[in-house]
């Protein structure tokens, strides 16, 4: 993602950080440019997020691809699609998409640069560690552009309780004060829309159909929780953990345009294992998931 921002009159005297998230730029990889020697520089010197920038500085952004992220051949996700432009992966729940301190060779990103060598890892979407299913990977800058923010999602999950037959959650998201990770729903938050139908249901369960709106840190973990039926197995914000060891949340499928042929596609992912185990343990039958099956 390699790149120059222009700052401009209205951004005279603002720290560079500051600048930066207006611009669209995650804190996540402004995190990841800080670690990459002369991630952001400035006439060809290095320039903090907290250095004032002027109006007419031109600051230089480092690519924060594959180059710098070692090859892991071992590593196995199904590839559900692949053209000269997109992979679809099916991510397992037991793998990050980025590597961090704690992941440096298990990641997404490592198997990506094993199968694709020399070429920037640029997910389109992105899922939680423990959460499985389609991930997006777009092999240019070209195709990033063309499918940023130009895709459809459909997870299924697994809730505790029962939400209804159908509805749509509207409620703000913001981080929770004095930590990184939860998020929470807040006034001050960002707008966060997500809509859910319902296919089966249990006693204790119910398997629903979840479609996102927007995408906030957690969005269906913390809107699900909000009303009353968290994800099964989401410690984290309150799921029962007795028949399932991680949040019960699939990307089952993507839809987008291929920026190679032009071509709408749909492109799904099987519902896991310990997926398949919660709904048979709770006797909910999967009659009417055939395509996911």
């Amino acid at each position: 993602m390699r790149g120059k921002v222009t700052v401009l009159p209205a951004e005279d005297g603002k720290p560079l950080g500051e600048v930066l998230r207006r611009r669209g730029y995650s804190r996540r990889l402004i995190c990841r440019l800080k670690q990459i020697p002369l991630g952001m520089s400035r006439r060809g010197e290095l320039i903090r997020t907290v250095d004032t920038v002027s109006a007419g500085d031109e600051i230089v952004i480092a690519d924060t691809g594959s180059s710098d992220i070692s090859a892991s051949p071992e590593l196995c996700a199904p590839v559900l699609y692949e053209d000269s432009e997109v992979i679809v992966f099916d991510k397992p729940a037991d793998m990050p998409v980025h590597p961090s301190i704690k992941h440096q060779d298990d990641t997404l990103a490592n198997l990506f640069a094993a199968r694709c060598p020399g070429t920037t890892f640029r997910p389109v979407n992105r899922l939680d560690s423990r959460t499985s299913g389609c991930v997006i990977t777009a092999r240019s800058q070209f195709a990033a552009s063309a499918l940023q923010g130009r895709f459809g999602k459909r997870y299924l999950a697994v809730c505790c309780g029962d939400p209804g037959e159908s509805g749509e959650i509207n409620a703000p998201i913001a981080r929770e004060r004095d930590s990184i990770i939860l998020r929470c729903v807040r006034e001050d938050g960002k707008q966060a829309v997500t809509r859910f139908r319902a296919v089966a249901r249990s006693p204790l369960y119910t398997l629903c159909e979840v479609f996102p709106l927007t995408g906030r840190t957690h969005q269906i973990r913390v809107h699900f929780a909000h009303i009353g039926c968290p994800l099964a197995g989401d410690s984290m914000y309150g799921g029962d953990m007795s028949d399932i060891g991680r949040q019960a949340l699939h990307c089952a499928e993507v839809s987008f345009l291929s920026p190679d042929s032009g071509e709408s596609l749909s492109v799904r992912a099987p519902l896991p294992a310990d997926m398949r185990s919660l709904l048979e343990l709770a006797g909910i039958g999967c009659g009417e998931l055939t395509d996911f099956a």
